[in-house]
């Protein structure tokens, strides 16, 4: 189903691009690995596609988004970006391919992009290493590998701690939890499947950062259902997924403790 407004067509399922119209910017994404339309699980997809949707929220660009199955990629995206797996950016014909130059595209090119790459050395120190220590989470699974990631999401609590702001460098959204925020969805998600792991009740600052993103259309739009993302984890791991899976209506998790008091 197309999400349809006059800034955003977010669409599920690969249609061809007009690589010579300048109508709009087109993101392609990673498609489910389950059901080879919805969003995948991607999370470099996702955070260019909230980067973009917001910039179209603030009618600086027209954005089109557009899933690809790369199990069984057209053959149409075959001829015009051979093996390149997505995000793929087009902007004005221009395909941008690579993730480092899709974020200086942004930056540098797209209208209203250099304002969310904002500089902040102390909260690039802070998220830089989330991701890569669930992933060692998830791989060894021990009191330690647990320990190291609640320690780095607790530094973060008290970021914001400090902050008093709702997100990461302030009250407007920028890059950082573009990127942070994805990351952490997989965290709650993939993390309770997998390993039993939740993120505590008591670092409070981090939930109530969670619960304001939860409440904004460039992530409730962009985020991948629970069953993408453990599924996304199931392929890493070589494990097949089961039959009922597929036909599992597809949930987000979104709730946050109840004890956590929001404004």
């Amino acid at each position: 189903m197309s999400i349809v407004t006059t800034q955003f067509v977010i669409q599920s399922g690969w249609s061809p691009i007009d690589l010579n119209s300048a109508l709009r910017i087109v993101l392609c994404c990673e498609a489910s690995t389950i059901d080879g339309r919805r969003k995948g699980a991607c999370l470099f997809c996702q955070e260019y596609f909230m980067d973009l949707y917001l910039l179209a929220e603030l009618k600086t660009i027209s954005l089109k988004v557009t899933t690809v199955d790369m199990l069984k990629p057209p053959p149409d995206f075959r001829s015009n970006f051979d093996a390149t797996s997505p995000p793929i950016l087009v902007d004005n014909g221009l395909a941008v391919l690579e993730n480092e130059k899709i974020e200086r595209h942004i930056m540098k090119n797209v209208p209203g992009g250099h304002n969310l790459f904002v500089q902040d050395k102390e909260v690039a120190t802070k998220i830089e290493n989330v991701y890569s220590k669930f992933k060692l989470m998830l791989m060894k699974g021990d009191d330690h590998s647990k320990q190291v990631l609640l320690s780095v999401l607790r530094k973060i609590d008290e970021h914001l701690g400090q902050k008093k702001t709702r997100f990461l460098t302030g009250d407007t959204l920028c890059c950082f939890d573009c990127e942070l925020m994805p990351k952490l969805q997989h965290i709650r998600v993939a993390g309770k499947f997998f390993q039993e792991f939740e993120i505590p009740a008591e670092y409070e600052n981090l939930w109530r950062y969670m619960h304001h993103m939860y409440l904004l259309d460039a992530f409730t739009q962009s985020c991948p259902a629970d069953q993408d993302i453990i599924n996304h984890y199931k392929l890493q791991q070589g494990t097949k997924m089961k039959k009922r899976e597929e036909l599992e209506t597809p949930s987000f998790t979104t709730s946050i403790p109840a004890s956590v008091q929001v404004e």
